[in-house]
């Protein structure tokens, strides 16, 4: 397989895992939306994002919490939930649900000993404060422990420059992995997360973040709590009540596509599909 050939199976297998998460949570009443890139490419391109290998979901915090309960003992079979709290080597304070029987090898998940599936991200979303000074903080810790947990995970890590400022900044990673290591464990990070994003319901305003990314401005919990429908792939999925604000809030101007150089593909170092055929990066 070349490359478009491989990502498009790759979106395939994915949706199929996000199918059979739709058919779960309507069986269960779980409240769900579509996120992320998922959402603006269903908003912008009625599918994928032509370069986009992923699919992110979201939920709000109550319906996150029983989807993790009741999935880890009774979803369809050839599927597998995880979590930070439940699957050692996941450092992504959210779930993936992997289809059992596949691969996908990253530097990440190899170094922090993953062997990872095919999968979808779920993402809860949890109430800001309304006081702006503690909603700081949340944002504050909630980032600094989530990059914690990707360096205590994996001495491989992305770094913003090149050259020799990035060799010494990789080599920093590195130092501080070994550190972690000692000093922590997953348990007490995820711990440390939870306390920092989750505050009292008399301490919350009616807008939510997901803390694992909190880099956009918060949403409107009615915009989630009541979601609207958007059709992806053929298939109508629930979505943000007000998707274009959502989306105005996470990307910006998000109609406008990106330069052609900055449409990438992150494929990983290795995927096998279900039908075991296996693909190779050849980077």
């Amino acid at each position: 397989m070349n490359d478009d050939d491989t990502l498009r199976k790759l979106q395939q297998t994915e949706f199929q895992i996000l199918s059979t998460f739709a058919d779960y949570c309507e069986r269960e009443g779980l409240n769900w939306f579509i996120d992320g890139g998922t959402a603006l490419g269903a908003r912008r391109h009625g599918g994928f994002i032509p370069w986009d290998d992923d699919i992110d979901v979201g939920m709000l915090r109550a319906d996150y919490e029983r989807f993790v309960s009741s999935a880890r003992n009774d979803f369809p079979k050839g599927y597998s939930v995880h979590t930070p709290d439940t699957t050692d080597g996941i450092a992504g304070m959210f779930a993936k649900i992997y289809m059992e029987g596949t691969s996908f090898d990253t530097v990440e998940s190899l170094a922090a000993g993953i062997q990872q599936g095919i999968f979808i991200d779920v993402f809860p979303y949890d109430r800001l404060a309304a006081d702006s000074t503690i909603a700081a903080r949340q944002r504050k810790q909630s980032r600094f422990w989530q990059n914690i947990s990707y360096l205590y995970h994996s001495p491989v890590v992305s770094v913003p420059h090149r050259g020799c400022a990035g060799a010494i900044e990789r080599f920093g990673c590195r130092v501080v992995h070994r550190l972690l290591r000692i000093f922590l464990t997953q348990q007490t990070i995820v711990r440390h997360f939870n306390r920092a994003c989750l505050i009292p319901e008399s301490y919350a305003s009616d807008y939510v973040l997901t803390f694992a990314w909190p880099e956009m401005d918060g949403v409107p919990i009615d915009d989630l709590r009541n979601p609207a429908t958007i059709e992806f792939e053929g298939r109508f999925l629930p979505c943000p009540s007000q998707i274009d604000s959502y989306l105005e809030r996470m990307y910006g101007d998000w109609k406008i596509l990106p330069d052609e150089s900055d449409r990438k593909t992150h494929l990983p170092l290795h995927l096998r599909f279900p039908n075991g055929k296996e693909w190779f990066s050849s980077d």
